[in-house]
């Protein structure tokens, strides 16, 4: 779609217009659900994130009519999908870690899966590269924002973001390597 159709359109949908709305829903959810599903690794998960984010553009349709580049304006909030996405993965993966090293009633396989699986984790961690490593650590063990990442270590905020993005993926791949060893 031409910038100046695309401009339109936003201008149309920033006032309501259905028939903007679809083209430009038929025109770009393609392509942000397969970069979603290129990212997420199941389909119906990226489907589900592809469709909040246009949901998301209906409800804020109204600051639509701000937006330059609407093609950039998805792909920066399916970024940031992702980036929630793997932080709830982290989340929940912690909860369950704790969870586990909590129970009093702990089964000797349990004990020994959990321990393992630590061991895991920082043998993933001590195998990525130093500078990932330590914003990686800033960020989990310390608890600092990117922000405050990237200003202790004079980088950028996004340079952060991407060894973040970068050591989750190595995490996540490790431990969906781990899972088919168990099923």
């Amino acid at each position: 779609m031409d910038k100046h159709l695309e401009a339109k359109h936003l201008i149309n949908l920033s006032k309501g217009d259905h028939r903007s709305y679809e083209l430009l829903f038929l025109t770009y959810h393609p392509k942000i659900y397969h970069f979603l599903s290129g990212f997420i690794k199941n389909e119906e998960e990226a489907y589900d994130m592809a469709q909040e984010i246009f949901y998301k553009v209906w409800v804020n349709r109204t600051a639509m009519k701000e937006v330059k580049s609407f093609k950039a304006y998805l792909f920066t909030m399916a970024r940031h999908m992702i980036y929630n996405q793997y932080e709830h993965n982290l989340v929940k993966e912690k909860y369950n870690l704790s969870r586990l090293n909590q129970s009093e009633t702990y089964e000797p396989e349990e004990e020994l899966f959990a321990k393992d699986l630590s061991l895991l984790i920082d043998l993933v961690i001590s195998k990525m590269p130093l500078q990932r490593q330590r914003i990686f650590m800033m960020s989990r063990k310390e608890g600092l924002s990117s922000d405050e990442i990237a200003s202790r270590l004079s980088i950028h905020k996004r340079t952060v973001e991407n060894h973040i993005s970068n050591a989750l993926t190595d995490l996540k791949k490790a431990l969906q390597y781990v899972s088919l060893l168990f099923l």
